[in-house]
């Protein structure tokens, strides 16, 4: 059976995307030079939190996610950030390709919650391979690529806040039922307010909520 090894060797903002993504790049092995006419392969990508540390505005922003700090060494577990397919073209011994993940700024989103948290640093993530690799060299056989293919990878924070800056640039949003936002639609209506903006500040300052900039 054909033994593969994965390694990932890079991660960028696709500046050219519809929405954010994310493009990693990987190096992919194949033993004893066999021939491999294509990979079907499905990734996983997880967020390793405990291999890293937190400065406490950091540790502040991710209460939400593992409570108080005290309380993370049980609290403290991966967390899921995507789950991709890609399909690999033919190769003999070893190619390089792109994984390509889409991403999203919804805050209910556990991953982005983590990733809006951190300032700097690197994001400690674990890519999970498996799927189904068409090889041989005299014919044409079909070999699986078990869960227990996988890489770690550390991704700059800088990357994430590019990718998400390219399409929200300054700015964020949330995710609000139906009922809600028409009854928001409706406060704005009855004070004639300018933005969705003026909306948020007015009931912050009403509530004495109000961040200073």
């Amino acid at each position: 059976m054909t033994e593969f090894t994965f390694r990932c060797t890079g991660v960028r903002a696709d500046a050219y995307a519809a929405g954010p993504t994310l493009v990693f790049r990987l190096r992919i092995t194949a033993s004893d030079e066999t021939p491999v006419h294509a990979l079907a392969l499905r990734c996983q990508i997880r967020i390793e939190p405990a291999r890293r540390g937190y400065d406490p505005a950091e540790a502040d922003g991710l209460t939400d996610l593992f409570g108080e700090r005290s309380r993370w060494g049980s609290t403290l577990h991966p967390v899921q950030f995507a789950q991709v397919p890609l399909m690999v073209p033919g190769f003999t011994g070893e190619t390089e390709t792109d994984l390509v993940v889409p991403c999203t700024y919804d805050m209910d989103v556990a991953a982005t919650r983590y990733f809006h948290a951190l300032f700097a640093g690197e994001v400690p993530l674990l890519l999970l391979f498996s799927g189904t690799a068409f090889t041989g060299a005299a014919g044409f056989r079909v070999e699986p690529v078990p869960w227990d293919r996988e890489a770690a990878f550390r991704m700059p924070v800088k990357v994430w806040q590019e990718m998400v800056d390219q399409h929200f640039p300054g700015c964020g949003w949330i995710r609000l039922p139906a009922a809600t936002l028409d009854t928001l639609l409706a406060y704005r209506s009855r004070r004639a307010l300018p933005s969705w903006e003026a909306t948020v500040e007015e009931l912050l300052d009403t509530a004495g909520e109000r961040t200073a900039p």
